[in-house]
């Protein structure tokens, strides 16, 4: 698609039906996000995600059968304690859920990492810029490369990665240009999420794209629905109902051979 020009569209999902929706639209690939720590399980951060909760998302978003590449997360310390383990854990993605890839946070230091999970015929797609798994370093959710020493490093990094054999790269929260620069210094697409229009594909977060998920809302974010609020008024107007007994009504009733 990048040798084509042909620009990559990439959601998250993290369930059965919405894979299912979103490939009837013509989703390029899929992402099973260690989002869903926040956006699903209603964790403050994604660092409690566990690899279970992974698959476990994952193997619902399989099932629905894509046309599109599924991407599974590869959560905290489920990469990064050994390289070993980093390759089982791979392994269990690809094995017990049936993601097509994995995905994983970080520059140079997964060189090792990459090239080991490569070698288990997995496919690999990196993340630079700002990575999520690293707030704790970082201090919050920042925009990364701002300066020209940070702004060099992450393109030496993302070089590194496509020499590792990563098959893409996400670039998150970086200045618009530097993520253009990135884009024309690797053969391998470049996925921006905050990064600017230059990236060969873009992917969001679906409860943010779909306004279900309101505890915080990045400036990268464009809300295409407003579901949270739709969802609230068909809550309460089932509550109304039920509570004056006018739900269900005749037409929602079963009834027996002798009319009963």
């Amino acid at each position: 698609m990048k040798k084509k020009g042909e620009r990559i569209a990439m959601l998250t999902a993290y369930d059965f039906p919405t894979a299912e929706i979103m490939d009837g639209a013509g989703i390029d690939a899929i992402l099973v996000g260690d989002t869903l720590g926040m956006v699903v399980l209603g964790h403050e951060t994604t660092l409690p995600v566990t690899l279970e909760d992974v698959i476990h998302h994952a193997s619902a978003v399989v099932r629905a059968g894509p046309r599109a590449l599924v991407i599974g997360d590869m959560p905290f310390l489920s990469y990064t304690v050994s390289v070993p383990d980093a390759v089982r854990n791979a392994g269990r993605l690809v094995k017990e859920a049936g993601v097509g890839a994995v995905k994983l946070e970080g520059g140079r230091t997964m060189v090792p990492v990459i090239r080991a999970i490569q070698r288990a015929s997995i496919p690999v797609m990196g993340h630079l810029g700002l990575t999520p798994q690293s707030i704790l370093r970082f201090g919050g959710y920042l925009v990364q490369g701002k300066d020209r020493a940070a702004a060099d490093r992450l393109v030496e990094a993302a070089e590194a990665l496509e020499v590792a054999g990563c098959f893409a790269i996400v670039l998150e929260a970086v200045p618009a240009g530097l993520a253009a620069r990135v884009t024309k210094a690797v053969s391998i697409p470049t996925i921006g999420i905050g990064a600017g229009p230059e990236c060969d594909g873009q992917v969001l977060v679906t409860h943010d794209l779909l306004g279900i998920y309101d505890r915080m809302l990045p400036r990268f974010v464009k809300r295409y629905a407003s579901l949270r609020s739709e969802m609230d008024r068909a809550f309460r107007e089932y509550v109304k109902e039920v509570k004056e007994g006018t739900y269900p009504g005749p037409e929602h009733c079963y009834e027996g051979d002798g009319g009963e």
